[in-house]
C-alpha cells in the first residue's frame, strides 16, 4: 500500500491548517504518525463515537501529548462530537482543542497528557484496572470486561524516567492487554537524538518482560495492520517500534526538528499540499474521506453486541452484575454514613492513643468491608504507611483478582499509574508513601488535580516527628506544596476520630483528589462533644472553648492540636477565655458558608496563634497582623522526634509564651 494515503493525509492537512492558524503548535508528530492513527482507529480500536464512555471500549492514550492535533483530527474524522469549528479554534481561549489534550474538555480524551511519559504510565494503570476487573467479573462465555489499552509514545516519553518505572511494573504484572506504539522518529526539540538517546529500546523492553515488534514501517498501512494484529495476540504487554519521518510530507522540514514545535509557514504548507496532492481548501475534508474514517455505525454495533451480552450476564449472575454497575457508578452503600459515624464514636469512646497512620489502617480495614472496589498500594512502604490490612491480597502476574498493588520503589510511576486506574473507572485507588517523597511524585499529583479525578494519596511520616531518619525524610515544606495545588483537598487529622472523617471525605469526593497526611508518632485521643464530631466534616471546628466570647484563638492541625488544647487548658484556669480550632482540612473549611467560618474563627478576635510542625507561610491568611505562627521554616535534624519537637519550639512552654506575648 502506498505511503501518504488520502485518509492519512487528512490528518496532515488538518494539523498543518490548525497549527498555522493558531500561530503555534506541534505539527511534526501528527504528520509523522498519520498512517499509524488511521490503521489503529479505523481497523482495530473498539470504540463508539456515539458513546465515548461505553465501559468496554478500548482505551487510547496519546502520551506524546504535544501532538494533540493527531488526537483531535482522529476524534473529528471518526465521528466524535468535535466539530471542524473546534479544530479551527485550536489553542484558543475556551476551545475544546487545547494545546495539549485535556481530560473532560472534549469527548474521547481519556486523560490529560503533555508532561512526557505520564500518559504511558496512565495507560499502564488503565490496563491494570481492566485486568483486575476482568478477573473479578468475567465468567465462562461472559467476557463483560474485555478490552485493550493502546498508547502512543515518542522518543521523549521513553527518555523520561517514569517510563522505566511504569514499563517495569507492567512487565512484572504481565499486562498483556497493553499495546504501546512507539513513534521512533529520532527527533526531539534539540534535534537528532543520537547525541542524547542511544538506548537499545527493544532490549530494554524485552528485559522488562514485554514482547517487542520492531523495524515496522510507520508509513505502511499493511505493515502496521499486521503488527497491530500480532500485538493483540501477544501474551505479554507489547511494544511496536515504528520507524517514521517527523513532519512527513513537508518538502523542506520533514525529518528535522524544525517541524516539531512550530508552524510550517504559509509557503511550506502550500508546498506540502502539492507534494501530498491535497487539493482542498484549509479545513475542508471531502465526504468520501469522512465516510472512510467514520466509526459511528460499527462502534454502535460493537456496543450493542456488548449490551446484549451484559443483559444475558445480568440474568445469569445478577449479584455480580449489580456490583459491576455499582462499581462503575461509584455508588456507596446505604449504610455508609451511619456505619462510619458509629465507627468514629466507638473510637472516641476507646480514647486510645495511636499514630494517625495506625488509625488509618483501622479505617481501611473497615472500608474494605464496605467497598469491594477499593484498590490499595504503596511504594515499598506498606508496613510503614499502614496501607495494608488483614485481607489485603497483592496482585501477581498470574492472579489479578487481588486488591493490593506492590508498586516497589516507584513513587512517580505509582502515582501516575493510580491516576490511570481512577480514569479507567470501576475501582477506587489509593496509594501510599512518605510525605517527603511527594517531590518524586509531584507532577502526577498535579495532573490528578488538573483533571479533577477522585484519586486518594496517603502520605505518612508527616513532620519532624519522623525523627532519627533526619532532614532528608522530614517534609517541612510539603503541606504548603499540597495546599497550594488547585483542586487538591489535604487532610491532616489530629487523632483516630478525625482520621475516620478524613477517609470518609476522600471516598465521597468525586470532583478531585485528596491527600491524607498521617503521623508516624502516637497521638492522644482528644475529647470532643457530639456536635463537634458532627462538624469535623466541615474542615475545621471548635474542639475546645471556654467562654462565649474568646479573647484568643489557637488554630492547629494534626499532632499539634493536642498541644494547643493542653495550653488552652492552662490559660482557661487563669480565667482567659480561649478557643482552640482543629483545622484538619483547610480547603473544605474555606468552602463553608461565611456564617460558619465566622463562628469558628470570629473576625473580631484578632489575637490568634497558629501551630503546625511545617512551614509557616500558609498560615498568614488565618492569623492576621496581630497573630503568631509557631512553625518550622528550616530543615530538621536527626534525633528522636520528641527531642526535635522540643528543639523547634513545639512545647507547652513555648506555646504559652506565644499566647502570653499577644494577650
Amino acid at each position: 500500500m502506498p505511503k501518504g494515503t488520502k485518509n492519512a493525509n487528512a490528518i496532515r492537512a488538518l494539523t498543518m491548517d490548525a497549527v498555522q492558524r493558531a500561530g503555534c503548535g506541534h505539527p511534526g508528530a501528527p504528520m509523522g504518525m498519520a498512517e499509524i492513527a488511521e490503521v489503529l482507529w479505523t481497523n482495530h480500536l473498539k470504540h463508539n463515537p456515539n458513546n465515548p464512555k461505553w465501559p468496554d471500549r478500548d482505551r487510547f492514550v496519546l502520551s506524546n501529548g504535544h501532538g494533540s492535533m493527531l488526537l483531535y483530527s482522529m476524534l473529528h474524522l471518526s465521528g466524535y462530537d468535535l466539530s471542524i469549528e473546534q479544530l479551527k479554534n485550536f489553542r484558543q481561549l475556551d476551545s475544546k482543542t487545547a494545546g495539549h489534550p485535556e481530560y473532560g474538555e472534549a469527548p474521547g480524551i481519556e486523560t490529560t497528557t503533555g508532561p512526557l511519559g505520564q500518559g504511558f504510565a496512565n495507560a499502564v494503570g488503565m490496563a491494570l484496572a481492566e485486568k483486575v476487573l476482568s478477573s473479578r467479573f468475567n465468567r465462562d462465555r461472559f467476557k463483560v470486561v474485555d478490552h485493550k489499552t493502546y498508547v502512543f509514545v515518542g522518543d521523549g516519553c521513553l527518555m523520561e524516567g517514569i517510563s522505566h518505572e511504569a514499563a517495569s511494573l507492567a512487565g512484572t504484572l504481565n499486562l498483556s492487554n497493553l499495546i504501546c506504539i512507539y513513534d521512533a522518529n529520532q527527533i526531539s526539540i534539540d534535534g537528532n537524538i543520537d547525541g542524547w538517546f542511544t538506548d537499545d529500546t527493544s532490549s530494554r523492553f524485552r528485559a522488562y518482560g514485554w514482547e517487542v515488534l520492531e523495524d515496522i514501517d510507520g508509513h505502511s498501512l499493511d505493515d502496521l495492520d499486521r503488527a497491530i494484529s500480532e500485538s493483540r495476540r501477544a501474551n505479554a504487554p507489547c511494544l511496536i517500534i515504528c520507524k517514521t519521518t517527523i513532519g512527513f510530507g513537508s518538502p523542506n522540514k520533514e525529518g528535522t526538528a524544525s517541524s516539531h514545535g512550530s508552524p510550517l509557514g504559509e509557503e511550506e504548507v502550500t508546498l506540502t499540499r502539492e507534494k501530498l496532492n491535497w487539493t482542498w481548501e484549509p479545513f475542508e475534508i471531502p465526504q468520501d474521506i469522512y465516510d472512510a474514517w467514520s466509526c459511528r455505525d460499527k462502534g454502535e454495533a460493537a456496543e450493542q453486541t456488548w449490551r446484549e451480552l451484559f443483559s444475558q450476564y445480568k440474568e445469569a449472575f445478577p449479584d455480580l452484575a449489580r456490583e459491576f454497575e455499582e462499581n462503575l457508578s461509584g455508588k456507596l452503600p446505604s449504610t455508609w454514613t451511619s456505619s462510619l459515624l458509629s465507627f468514629a464514636r466507638d473510637l472516641q469512646k476507646e480514647a486510645k492513643p495511636m499514630a494517625s497512620r495506625n488509625a488509618s489502617r483501622l479505617v481501611i480495614e473497615k472500608l474494605t468491608t464496605m467497598l469491594p472496589n477499593l484498590m490499595g498500594g504503596s511504594a515499598d512502604l506498606s508496613g510503614s504507611n499502614c496501607t495494608d490490612w488483614s485481607k489485603a491480597n497483592p496482585l501477581t502476574r498470574d492472579d489479578a483478582s487481588g486488591n493490593y498493588i506492590s508498586y516497589g520503589v516507584r513513587e512517580f510511576g505509582m502515582t501516575a499509574i493510580s491516576n490511570g486506574i481512577a480514569l479507567h473507572g470501576g475501582l477506587r485507588p489509593f496509594s501510599g508513601t512518605f510525605l517527603v517523597f511527594l517531590d518524586y511524585a509531584k507532577n502526577a499529583v498535579r495532573m490528578a488535580s488538573l483533571m479533577k479525578i477522585p484519586n486518594i494519596f496517603v502520605y505518612t511520616h508527616d513532620s519532624i516527628g519522623q525523627g532519627e531518619d533526619g532532614p532528608t525524610h522530614q517534609p517541612v515544606e510539603q503541606l504548603s506544596n499540597l495546599r497550594t495545588t488547585p483542586n487538591m483537598n489535604v487532610w491532616r487529622p489530629c487523632d483516630a476520630v478525625e482520621t475516620v472523617f478524613a477517609w470518609k471525605a476522600a471516598i465521597e469526593r468525586i470532583d478531585g483528589p485528596t491527600s491524607l497526611v498521617f503521623s508516624r508518632q502516637s497521638l492522644p485521643s482528644l475529647k470532643r462533644t457530639e456536635s463537634a464530631i458532627n462538624e469535623i466534616s466541615r474542615g475545621a471546628y471548635i474542639i475546645f472553648e471556654v467562654g462565649s466570647q474568646p479573647d484568643i484563638l489557637i488554630i492547629a492541625t494534626g499532632s499539634e492540636v493536642s498541644l494547643g488544647v493542653a495550653v488552652a487548658e492552662i490559660f482557661s484556669k487563669r480565667g482567659v477565655s480561649i478557643q482552640v480550632v482543629s483545622m484538619p482540612c483547610v480547603e473544605i473549611f474555606d468552602s463553608q458558608p461565611k456564617a460558619y467560618r465566622d463562628r469558628v474563627l470570629p473576625p473580631n478576635v484578632t489575637k490568634r496563634v497558629a501551630i503546625e510542625a511545617a512551614h509557616t507561610n500558609f498560615w498568614h491568611k488565618y492569623i492576621g497582623p496581630e497573630g503568631v505562627i509557631v512553625g518550622i521554616d528550616s530543615f530538621g535534624a536527626s534525633a528522636p522526634g520528641e527531642q526535635l519537637f522540643a528543639r523547634y519550639g513545639f512545647t507547652s512552654a513555648n506555646i504559652e509564651e506565644a499566647v502570653e506575648g499577644i494577650l
